[in-house]
């Protein structure tokens, strides 16, 4: 780079950034921006520099310090699954994701033992994002230990800027050396091709604004470039969904199992009554619980979860129903709107259809690619894992019934006036496509299923049976972590 950076070729470069923000957000391409860097190396400034070039309708920063009561009762990256941009806006971070990583890691704040999961959920976001199609830009303002003691004693020399040392930053630039070796392995750890680093010298001002103008102007060229060749390209072919040979999971399932009344009635008191009791035991002791309930319509979601949070205190859980995505969600990430419902710690979070809908639904009905759906496996597996990392138990539930039963209950629905809301014109449509369903929930279960967030499959015929299995399921893994809690 040259340096005497004219100030012409400065501003052509603010007006070609303003020109690309307009055309990502006509083609609806969302954008992160992250600066991260040593202390005192201008981010605050360079942030200021790029943003005088963009509209600010479109844009929002974000001033990521140490987390706040609620972002710490939710898992590491909660707090910024909710910040991400709708599409074709711009999101902005002044340090982001990576202080966990860096600051905090040198502050003791983040236990040498739970940072590779921690690396693993920094990947896993960017990798999600960037395959739905958001730009992520990462930017490290770099100045060596002589030039930021500089920058701090200048600062320090006013009483007006003299609040923006801290000692943390003071204590960082006394062990430049050990922090530098930390943010060298951030750096090699998390550089990818679809979110890679781009190290600025961060000395000379005017040199660095223009290293920071080039590199979100080629981000953003090479993101429009590559929407543009999707625009142009031929839809994907959908594929044939065929049944397995192989004896399916839910073709195992005996639906023949059944319940007394009053073998019912007795046992769902007793569990009603413990769910009470372990109720109060996860909130005091800060356990977070995610259960998730899919299942054929009139499979007896509802019936399950009315039983399930009958003697639980309101305040600590919240049911979710999961209906078609707003315009709002759907200008997300498709998990961005299961991630905001996630419960904080000692809270239960209940959801009546859930992200699941991704590899069912909206597969079966061609409201998502074939490459997206087959992505969403991984990127589902990697959510439930940010949530067990983060102390949650997960739970899911697969509500069985076969067709015969399933005729029986809609037809019982249609007669009784005050239950007609229930069945739905939709819920016929999908009957007529049960075996594609039964191809993709077989899909669903098998590659979904893990040991820390195992798929429950519920035999449904008889309500009775299934509304216990559900409460049996459910106080077992809480009484079982507990135990575990106390060695």
């Amino acid at each position: 780079m040259e340096k005497n950076v004219k100030m012409k070729d400065i501003k052509e470069m603010g007006e070609q950034l303003g020109e690309l923000q307009r055309v990502c957000r006509e083609k609806k391409i969302p954008v992160m921006i992250a600066f991260e860097g040593y202390g005192a190396a201008g981010k605050g400034l360079q942030i200021s520099n790029l943003i005088q070039a963009l509209d600010p309708r479109g844009f929002k920063v974000y001033a990521v310090k140490n987390e706040t009561e609620e972002e710490w009762m939710h898992p590491f990256m909660w707090r910024f699954w909710t910040k991400i941009p709708e599409k074709g806006r711009i999101a902005i971070f002044d340090t982001s994701w990576y202080r966990r990583v860096m600051i905090e890691r040198f502050e003791g704040k983040t236990p040498e033992k739970e940072l590779e999961k921690d690396f693993a959920s920094i990947r896993a976001f960017e990798k999600q994002l960037t395959d739905d199609g958001m730009v992520i830009i990462k930017l490290f303002l770099k100045i060596d230990r002589k030039e930021q003691k500089k920058r701090f004693e200048k600062l320090l020399a006013s009483k007006d800027t003299a609040w923006r040392v801290s000692k943390g930053d003071l204590k960082r630039n006394h062990d430049f050396k050990e922090y530098k070796a930390i943010n060298e392995e951030m750096l090699r750890k998390t550089d990818a091709d679809y979110a890679p680093w781009t190290v600025i010298n961060a000395t000379k001002k005017k040199e660095a604004k223009v290293a920071v103008y080039q590199a979100v102007i080629q981000a953003m060229k090479e993101a429009v470039a590559r929407k543009e060749l999707e625009e142009k390209g031929s839809l994907e072919k959908k594929t044939e969904m065929k049944r397995e040979t192989a004896e399916s999971i839910l073709a195992k399932t005996d639906l023949s199992k059944s319940m007394p009344k009053e073998v019912y009635e007795e046992r769902l008191k007793e569990l009603q009554k413990k769910m009470e009791h372990l109720h109060g035991e996860l909130y005091r002791r800060r356990i977070p619980v995610v259960l998730g309930f899919e299942g054929w319509d009139a499979g007896g979601k509802g019936g399950a979860i009315k039983r399930l949070t009958s003697h639980m205190d309101p305040r600590g859980y919240v049911v979710n129903p999961t209906a078609s995505p707003s315009d709002t969600e759907k200008a997300h990430h498709y998990l961005w709107r299961f991630w905001r419902a996630m419960p904080k710690a000692g809270h239960i979070a209940i959801f009546d259809r859930t992200w699941y809908g991704r590899v069912m639904v909206e597969r079966i009905e061609g409201f998502c690619t074939e490459k997206e759906w087959k992505r969403a496996y991984g990127e589902i597996n990697a959510m439930e894992q940010d949530l067990v990392n983060a102390g949650a138990i997960v739970l899911k539930f697969w509500m069985q019934i076969d067709k015969d039963e399933q005729a029986r209950r809609f037809k019982a629905r249609q007669e009784n006036p005050k239950k007609q809301w229930k069945i739905t014109d939709e819920d016929w449509r999908n009957r007529e496509k049960w075996d594609q369903y039964e191809v993709a929930v077989e899909e669903m279960l098998e590659k979904t299923s893990m040991p820390h967030a195992p798929w429950i499959v519920v035999e449904g015929n008889d309500k009775y049976y299934a509304r216990i299995k559900v409460l049996e399921c459910v106080t077992e893994a809480i009484e079982k972590r507990l135990k575990e809690e106390r060695k």
